[in-house]
């Protein structure tokens, strides 16, 4: 191969690599052994949360650590950031971490750094950051994506054919209930593109009998009802986020992470993988016959899959009439997109399209 071709593989799998996901900023900075010192110790006070990705309190932390960092996101005077201290062992060790959470401030222009000691609350935090660098941020109000049900609204909710709906039936006096609920927020916003994808809770103390119609007696009670089962199954997995996140991909087919965004997963279409592949192999002249194929199968497809199926035909049709080189320039031209402010929909979108392209690139 000449040098010139292994620059430009080099570059397209570099391109690929950087742009697997939309660019979206994080209210939490990412802290690095090269970025520490440029961020913290400077004209700013700095809390840092050094975690380990294990961790079970960590997790628990995480969405109230995400709310502080969006309210104070534009507060100049401080910065909200974290060390991964699996990735980064000797800038925590230089900092005396030895349990995950370990929350510290730094006053500004200062290395000398005061453990926080208080609960693990966006708003204890937060009161904390407000009396250390002398601000008066109020925490940013977070819309909510939980559905929720009323004895009116919840059969037409939840018996809807067409939703995989998970439930949490909860008293609002509940204590394990309030420990869930901003953890069960973030799981409502992971999904809340996903228009099948329906996450809810009822008040069970107000509305106790379809509690008992559920055969609810404790509190939380979660139980799924997908699309084929509207009798409803109990949920019985775990309650952090990467589980539910888990439990929702594998039972209603959506590819999501835990911050929301699409896998490298989302969009494609496994029973689509013999004929991709005989499409890419063949000939310009036989394509045509393999095309009519693909239709034919896509035409079987039935939810999501139908819809991805559509955008497999529009590659191969692009394909089949602009050549090869289509499925190269279609994806600089999404990386491009990419980069620039979209909507989460719209990022969604060429991301499916860019993983069905992947498929006819391999």
């Amino acid at each position: 191969m000449a040098r010139s071709q292994i620059w430009i593989t080099l570059a397209i799998t570099l391109a690929l690599v950087l742009f697997a996901a939309p660019a979206i900023a994080d209210d939490v900075v990412d802290l690095t052994p090269d970025t520490f010192d440029k961020e913290v110790g400077q004209d700013r006070g700095a809390l840092v949360e050094f975690f380990a990705p294990w961790c079970g309190h960590c997790k628990k932390l995480a969405p109230e650590y995400e709310k502080l960092g969006s309210s104070f996101k534009k507060a100049k005077s401080v910065l909200i950031g974290k060390v991964d201290c699996d990735q980064h062992k000797d800038l925590c060790s230089k900092y005396g971490v030895s349990g995950y959470p370990t929350i510290q401030w730094f006053p500004k222009g200062s290395f000398e750094a005061k453990k926080y000691e208080g609960q693990r609350t966006a708003e204890a935090l937060a009161e904390f950051v407000n009396t250390e660098a002398g601000t008066n941020v109020k925490l940013a109000a977070t819309p909510s994506s939980v559905v929720v049900l009323t004895s009116e609204t919840f059969d037409q909710a939840v018996l809807d054919e067409t939703k995989d709906v998970l439930v949490e039936f909860y008293a609002p006096w509940c204590g394990h209930c309030k420990h869930l609920a901003p953890t069960y927020e973030k799981v409502a916003s992971v999904f809340k593109l996903d228009e099948h994808v329906v996450i809810a809770n009822l008040d069970a103390d107000q509305h106790k009998d379809l509690a008992e119609k559920y055969g609810v007696s404790g509190y939380p009670t979660l139980k799924f009802f997908p699309k084929g089962n509207k009798a409803g199954e109990d949920y019985e997995g775990g309650r952090d986020l990467d589980e539910f996140v888990k439990f929702i991909n594998e039972k209603t087919g959506t590819s999501r992470d835990s911050k929301g965004q699409l896998t490298s997963q989302a969009g494609v279409v496994e029973t689509l993988d013999s004929l991709v592949k005989e499409f890419v192999a063949a000939a310009n002249d036989e394509r045509k016959e393999i095309l009519t194929k693909i239709e034919d199968e896509v035409s079987k497809l039935t939810g999501s899959a139908a819809k991805f199926g559509k955008v497999y035909v529009k590659v191969a049709k692009s394909i089949a009439t602009k050549g090869t080189d289509y499925t190269k320039t279609e994806t600089e031209r999404l990386q491009r997109m990419l980069e620039k402010a979209i909507s989460a929909a719209k990022a969604d979108e060429f991301i499916i399209k860019k993983n069905i392209l992947s498929v006819f690139s391999s």
